[in-house]
Order: C-alpha cells, then sequence, then structure tokens
C-alpha cells in the first residue's frame, strides 16, 4: 500500500508548550496562570494546564495554614487558556497583542484548588464577532468541575 503525504500542508497546532506560550501571550510570573495548552481545535476550544504548587506566591497569604488557590486566578488561568486559543487562532500577528476581560457571568466555584492539584482549563468559544471573543470556561480537578464561568474578552494593540 502506498501512501502519499502532501509536505506542503501544515498540520493543525493541537498542543502549545511554555516556551510558546511566553512568545504568544504578554503574561508573567506571577501572574503566569497556564504551563501548557493541550487538545487545541483552532477557533473552538482548548484544554490548558496548571500544575498548582506549593511555591505559588499567593499561598503566603490565602491561606497559610489551609493553602486554596483565590478562585479569581482559577478564572485568569481560563481566560489565559482562552488567550492563547485567541492567538492561534489568528496567528503571528496577534502575538504580543492585550486580551482584556469584558464581562464574567455565571461564575460558580465548586470545590477548592489546593497544592498538587493539576487543573484542566476547558475553555469552548460560544462566539467571536472581530476582536471580542465570548467563552465558556470549565476548570477540573481529578476530572471534577472546580470553578466554572462565561467570558468575555477583547484582543487589541498595546
Amino acid at each position: 500500500m502506498n501512501v502519499q503525504v502532501d509536505q506542503t500542508s501544515v498540520a493543525p497546532v493541537t498542543s502549545v508548550d511554555i516556551k510558546r506560550i511566553l512568545q504568544m501571550i504578554p503574561h508573567r510570573y506571577p501572574m503566569l496562570m497556564v504551563d501548557k495548552v493541550i487538545d487545541m481545535q483552532l477557533d473552538q476550544s482548548a484544554v490548558g494546564i496548571k500544575n498548582v504548587s506549593i511555591n505559588e506566591p499567593f499561598f503566603q497569604g490565602h491561606f497559610p495554614s489551609d493553602p486554596v488557590m483565590p478562585g479569581v486566578l482559577v478564572v485568569e488561568a481560563m481566560a489565559q487558556t482562552a488567550c492563547v486559543l485567541v492567538v492561534s487562532t489568528f496567528g503571528a500577528q496577534s502575538e504580543g497583542k492585550l486580551v482584556y476581560f469584558m464581562s464574567i457571568d455565571g461564575v460558580r466555584f465548586r470545590r477548592p484548588v489546593v497544592p498538587g492539584d493539576r487543573l484542566e482549563l476547558h475553555v469552548q468559544k460560544v462566539q467571536s464577532r472581530a476582536n471580542v471573543w465570548k467563552f465558556s470556561g470549565r476548570a477540573l480537578v481529578d476530572g471534577k468541575v472546580a470553578a466554572e464561568a462565561t467570558f468575555a474578552a477583547m484582543i487589541r494593540d498595546m
């Protein structure tokens, strides 16, 4: 059986490592909340990964005797995953642009996120018009929903 592979076609991006994320979005430590993005379908959905470590600076004050990742940072991690999806969809001309929250709706926190958890950030595009995108997101730990939200963001030049 002869199989020919078209060498001129470009395979769709399905994952993004931390080095590439740093090129794509302007977030940096301590506000970078995504370690990698996997299972990405351009213009549709993506899954981000955040490995939660006791070394995170917010655990010093939230809460020292019983560390819990702040819920707003879980939502931020979902948004950063969506940002990587948007930049991947638009391509190189969108790299380094800022993505601003426009709205956050229907946020629900279902369980605490603690050191040692592997946070899976599932984002799905609901709609997009020009430079405004709306997403639904779910943050999962061990297959269980830790948080969920619907949010909109605008991509613009810095």
